[in-house]
């Protein structure tokens, strides 16, 4: 899979099938313009996830909001969904002045060959938004493609979108996220070093600290998985700035694997969340600390037990 980050290596020799849009966490929302995706795919087409760099409102309104995929796991997950290309397009002026048709004509149709194109019912594209599916459709007998037009999905009645699974991540309700997402929220990174308190209470830990874009849950204790070294380990996981530990500043994700052993530093892990357990807090002693961890260890061994069976 490749993914492409620089406007002028937009450049496809053969026909593309193109689905676009923010893609914030490949939700099932998107993952149905995906499926469409690979079906045109079947038909001798490249498959192009197209996206940008930086959210268009975020762009005009300043800072950008962080994501529920880093930039790294977003590459990540689009393989893993079979596309040929991740294209993750700067949002210069030169893009962000384009008209429409503009956009079709120089991006879609010049660049990218684009002989199926792939939009939800709420796409909009173009110099202050003034594309919709229903300019992609006029467009599409002068410029060659076929459109597919995708219905949005619903969960409990409400619309599936980025917005709503925000809102239950900063609720710390990882089992709902979860089941929007349609797959396990999580955090990749390399594993670092941490303060060590861990080993010297027989409760060695895992450290990763995520990319500089990423959003994560409420700080707390989490029933967790890490995928490490192809094997899957349950874990307790932290988030948070392990106000037991004294002197540390830097938000991380510290998970204490059970059942394993062995020197993970500078290999990469994927921490993956099911339940949130407690607020974090700070003990009045190590040992009052390792006795908590302990407990809360056999609960995250229960209950990943009957997260994995499940």
């Amino acid at each position: 899979m490749r993914c492409i980050k620089e406007i002028e290596k937009i450049r496809s020799e053969g026909q593309t099938a193109v689905t676009l849009g923010k893609f914030d966490g490949f939700h099932r929302g998107h993952q149905k313009l995906l499926f469409k995706l690979n079906e045109a795919k079947k038909q001798g087409c490249r498959s192009v996830i197209f996206t940008f760099d930086t959210p268009p409102k975020a762009y005009i309104n300043g800072e950008p909001p962080k994501a529920l995929l880093s930039r790294r796991e977003k590459c990540d997950l689009a393989e893993k969904m079979q596309a040929d290309w991740l294209i993750v397009c700067p949002f210069t002026d030169e893009i962000r002045n384009m008209t429409a048709e503009q956009f079709v004509k120089e991006i879609l149709a010049d660049r990218l060959c684009a002989k199926h194109i792939v939009a939800g019912v709420d796409f909009r594209f173009g110099h202050q938004r003034s594309g919709d599916v229903e300019v992609l459709h006029k467009l599409s007998r002068e410029y060659g493609y076929e459109l597919s037009v995708i219905k949005k999905e619903r969960d409990q009645g409400q619309v599936i979108s980025s917005t709503l699974i925000r809102e239950r991540l900063a609720a710390g309700d990882m089992e709902r996220v979860n089941r929007l997402l349609g797959y396990p929220f999580h955090v990749t990174g390399e594993i670092i070093h941490g303060a060590r308190l861990g080993r010297t209470i027989g409760m060695p830990t895992i450290n990763l600290r995520p990319e500089d874009d990423k959003l994560l849950p409420p700080n707390g204790v989490y029933a967790s998985t890490v995928e490490l070294e192809g094997k899957l380990y349950a874990g307790v996981t932290n988030i948070g700035y392990k106000p037991t530990v004294s002197g540390a500043h830097i938000c991380g994700v510290e998970t204490y694997l059970l059942d394993a052993s062995g020197d993970f530093y500078g290999k990469t892990a994927q921490v993956r969340f099911y339940r949130y357990q407690r607020p974090e807090q700070k003990f009045g002693s190590v040992e009052e600390l390792t006795a908590q961890m302990h407990r809360y260890a056999e609960q995250a061994r229960n209950a990943m037990g009957e997260i994995l069976n499940s």
